[in-house]
């Protein structure tokens, strides 16, 4: 529909636009997300390498973290434009400086050991392989490596969704020690949200911190991996498979005992077992951590062939399935709770 001239010039001087205008307009904030796979012989040369030339004391005060991001094409920071995936490494006798800020994290540990940990509310958590680590909103954290080897893991952090999506600033804060205070005895926190819970707490009545609101933060908490694989295979020896995702068991907010773990993001242990999956999509973004086995994820026509601790991407709206080549494990997260916050959640089979 063409307006004339004097409308146009009308609309123009005061900022507006016709709605027929606008709505071709709307989405496209972003080029569509690309299915893509970052292969993990490439991700360890690639770390490999900056650790050689960057020690972490040399970097600039601020985010003092030696990471390597896998970037897709269509949003150039990021894996995608709602989560975050980066490796980090920490070499022996290094330690990432204690920070705090607004977004959501976690650490998966690859390749870790018990003398690596990273350091959450004043309690040091051991990052032995495959543990998962939560890092909640406003929390100290910092990484220490009293090893003598190289430790990786990866970081996950909805900050593309609160810095780009939802365009705003996160705060953050630099602790006034590289290493924060050790206040609390290993295995606190696990304890503080097993099956006792502390009774009869009451409020101090002081003012509320940033991020205390609704809902009670997802608190700082180790999901050991020796305990969540004994369960995946109790799953696959007894329950039947979902036919999209093989047998999953969600990581769940402690708290709550429910999910997602965080309000942004949720994350599944996946054991794929019998072949390949049924095809779906959905309209959610998931991206995935190989952590053991071999096998290919078709995303429409394409293959993505994955092995051991590759990472790799399914847009939204993707017909898509995984074919493992015998057993597999994958580490599977996904914005499914940001959709689901605002009932816009959708999946499918394909007709």
């Amino acid at each position: 529909m063409e307006l004339s001239s004097d409308t146009q010039n009308i609309l123009e001087d005061h900022g507006l636009r016709p709605l027929w205008e606008v709505e071709d307009d709307f989405g496209n904030v972003y080029d569509d997300l690309e299915a893509d796979i970052w292969k993990w012989q490439d991700i360890q040369t690639a770390i490999d390498s900056i650790e050689e030339d960057v020690p972490i004391a040399d970097l600039p005060p601020g985010f003092q973290r030696r990471v390597a991001v896998p970037i897709n094409t269509a949003i150039g920071n990021a894996i995608s434009n709602t989560i975050y995936v980066g490796v980090q490494t920490v070499s022996p006798g290094e330690t990432a400086p204690s920070h705090r800020h607004s977004a959501n994290a976690l650490r998966f540990a690859i390749d870790g050991n018990e003398e690596m940990k990273t350091v959450v509310a004043g309690e040091e958590f051991p990052m032995e392989d495959n543990d998962l680590i939560t890092t909640p909103q406003w929390e100290w954290h910092d990484h220490v490596n009293d090893s003598d080897e190289t430790a990786a893991w990866l970081d996950v952090l909805d900050l593309p969704l609160f810095l780009d999506s939802l365009n705003k600033r996160q705060a953050f804060e630099n602790h006034e020690l590289e290493r924060q205070p050790v206040t609390k005895t290993q295995g606190y926190w696990d304890s503080q949200y097993g099956r006792g819970r502390p009774a009869n707490e009451k409020t101090n009545g002081s003012i509320p911190g940033p991020f205390e609101g609704i809902r009670e933060a997802t608190p700082p908490y180790r999901f050991g991996w020796d305990e969540m694989l004994a369960t995946l295979r109790q799953r696959a020896d007894n329950d039947d498979p979902d036919p999209h995702d093989g047998y999953s068991l969600a990581y769940v907010n402690p708290a709550t005992g429910k999910e997602p773990l965080f309000p942004t993001m949720s994350f599944r242990a996946q054991l794929l077992n019998e072949g390949p999956t049924d095809p779906h999509f959905h309209n959610s973004t998931e991206v995935y951590f190989v952590i053991e086995g071999e096998g290919a994820t078709h995303v429409g026509d394409e293959a993505l062939e994955w092995s051991k601790w590759d990472i790799f991407v399914v847009p939204p709206d993707e017909i898509h399935h995984h074919e493992p080549d015998d057993e597999a494990i994958l580490l599977g997260m996904s914005d499914r709770p940001v959709f689901e916050a605002f009932n816009f959640y959708a999946e499918a089979q394909p007709s």
